[in-house]
């Protein structure tokens, strides 16, 4: 029989899309937007005094409209087959943003003040210091309240508009292999089966449809891009990575940084390990679709979620008991959507929600390694979205830069737990899943990174043709996964697929950041770095009412340094040291 996967309950939310609660909610929300508008708009700097409490009421507020967004988006992430979950998704997204359109005043009004009313400001805002400090590095590209209004009224049918195009498109795609129709997920997922035919067929129709779609995804693409540019140019950021920089909350230089010192470590990394695969595969060269295969004697033994559940738990509580404590919130609770189904969102993500409710998490479970991998990554998101809840709607969130640090940390514990569980022969395969998991997070996601910059500095010039797309694709890729990996013609066309590019261009590098972060953090760990757990525990909890500079003192991180990144790519060059030795 087989073992049943977990599906989340919303009801923390609402019951269901016609729960009375929402329009009551609606209700509420459009009733505090006029009267904070009223009560507020052209007068903070006569109320100066009283802005720690003028804000904790723009917060409060806030967080019932995120309470009805994050309740759609949930809702619609596992039912894109529905229409009137649909039809519930984007109504609510209308509604919001005509609400919320009463609100733009309160941050343009705080960034129109003079130098000398900032700082009132600031000596007024309690703990929303830092809030306010990163309001104010947007006052060059804040733009007048009308222009603000007008721009989030048009965002409903220029960028989420074809955001969810993008997701609908790719949700409806089905993949003929073996005379089974299968969604994404289950076609991409069998790029990393066992059996060498099964990856090349699959590997064939996922050639066939992404290429029968491609012109598609490539009109989405030209037109997102042509977006970002004109919103850059009002805006007047300066290159297309600006804007992600800024909201990330982290300086050009530390981007370059991490950028420079992993392009420069392809061969020692990416390209020396692909060598050593290809070679144990008795081949010169590995088709793209060998590049995450298994070894050819490698365990095929299938993990079932109790299983999955137990490492993960064990994982997180090796390291410190309030993290299983937290983690069992989510397996306890239905927080978290396992199931295979249709209709349902690829991948894996994990949802902060609002901070009175609870993170939720959502993963597609097939039983492999990864999977468990996968599963202990966004329960890291997870717990860190728990701890960091407690700083409030405003000051929880935490820029992306530091967003992937608790769950490259909980993958990486996960790792050690499955180590330490193997025997001589198994231990061998899982260095090698580690090492290729951490090539797709660092070295892919840059060469992503690349392929993004391309993308968006040529779309100045004009209309980027498929071919051009797939130029870039094939260049930048080549690149990174080097010499002794065969890219295939129809490789060209795996860039249409992938989500980032879509719903936050530039978000890429934030796995690339976090792992190498968490390598270093790792290290420093391993080497007994007094006080380290608390230190780490502290920069969950701080969410995002700190800079990532402050949080990462207690561990004399300087990320402005590219020393300081190669010291964490050389855990990934360790590992392939102990991989080749195994062998």
């Amino acid at each position: 029989m087989t073992e049943k996967l977990p599906n989340w309950n919303l009801g923390d939310f609402y019951s269901s899309i016609n729960d009375e609660g929402i329009d009551l909610d609606l209700e509420k929300y459009r009733n505090f937007s006029k009267s904070f508008n009223k009560k507020y708009k052209g007068q903070l700097v006569i109320q100066a005094q009283n802005l720690e409490s003028i804000i904790k009421e723009y917060e409060d507020g806030n967080e019932l409209g995120d309470k009805l967004g994050n309740f759609a988006f949930l809702i619609y992430a596992t039912n894109m087959n529905d229409q009137e979950t649909v039809q519930f998704y984007q109504g609510i997204n209308e509604k919001l943003t005509e609400i919320s359109s009463n609100l733009i005043f309160f941050t343009n009004e705080i960034n129109a003040t003079s130098d000398q009313d900032f700082e009132k400001f600031i000596s007024n805002a309690g703990k929303y210091k830092n809030w306010l400090t990163n309001i104010r590095r947007y006052k060059q590209h804040q733009l007048d309240e009308k222009s603000e209004m007008i721009f989030l009224d048009k965002n409903l049918t220029s960028n989420s508009s074809w955001v969810r195009f993008f997701e609908e498109q790719i949700n409806d795609l089905k993949f003929k292999i073996d005379d089974k129709n299968l969604n994404s997920s289950e076609a991409l997922n069998l790029l990393s089966d066992h059996n060498a035919t099964t990856r090349k067929k699959a590997a064939k129709s996922i050639e066939d449809v992404f290429k029968s779609n491609v012109k598609t995804f490539s009109f989405i693409t030209n037109t997102l891009a042509k977006d970002k540019i004109t919103n850059d140019k009002w805006r007047k950021y300066k290159s297309p990575t600006d804007s992600r920089n800024l909201a990330n909350n982290v300086e050009n230089e530390v981007v370059e940084a991490l950028t420079e010192s992993v392009t420069s470590n392809y061969k020692n990394i990416s390209h020396r390990y692909y060598k050593i695969k290809a070679k144990l595969f008795n081949q010169e060269k590995l088709n793209y679709w060998d590049r995450n295969a298994p070894y050819p004697d490698s365990p095929n033994k299938k993990i079932n979620w109790s299983e999955a559940k137990d490492i993960v738990i064990r994982s997180y509580a090796n390291f410190d008991k309030s993290f299983k404590d937290i983690v069992l919130l989510f397996f306890n609770n239905s927080w978290i959507d396992a199931e295979l189904k249709s209709g349902k969102s690829p991948g894996a993500f994990a949802a902060s929600t609002i901070p009175s409710i609870h993170p939720y998490i959502l993963t597609n479970f097939h039983g492999k390694t990864r999977d468990v991998m996968t599963l202990a990554h966004e329960l890291g998101h997870g717990c860190h979205q728990y701890l960091s809840a407690k700083q409030g709607l405003l000051l929880s969130s935490t820029p992306l830069t530091l967003a992937e640090t608790a769950s490259v940390f909980g993958e990486m514990m996960t790792f050690r737990t499955l180590l330490q569980d193997s025997d001589k022969s198994a231990r061998k395969y899982l260095l090698a899943s580690k090492i290729e998991d951490m090539i797709n997070t660092v070295i892919r996601q840059i060469s992503f990174f690349e392929f993004e910059k391309l993308v968006h500095n040529e779309r100045k010039k004009g209309e980027l043709s498929s071919d051009q797309l797939c130029d870039f694709w094939m260049k930048t890729q080549s690149e990174s996964l080097g010499p002794n990996i065969e890219l295939t013609d129809g490789y060209k066309y795996f860039w249409t697929y992938i989500p980032h590019f879509i719903h936050t261009p530039f978000y890429v590098y934030a796995y690339a950041f976090g792992d190498c972060l968490v390598n270093i953090l790792i290290q420093l760990y391993d080497e007994g770095l007094p006080n380290f757990k608390e230190s780490y525990i502290n920069l969950l909890k701080s969410g995002g009412s700190k800079h990532y500079s402050d949080v990462l003192k207690p561990f004399n991180v300087d990320l402005k340094q590219k020393n300081s990144w190669e010291k964490g790519l050389s855990m990934i060059s360790g590992l392939i040291d102990e991989f080749e030795k195994s062998i």
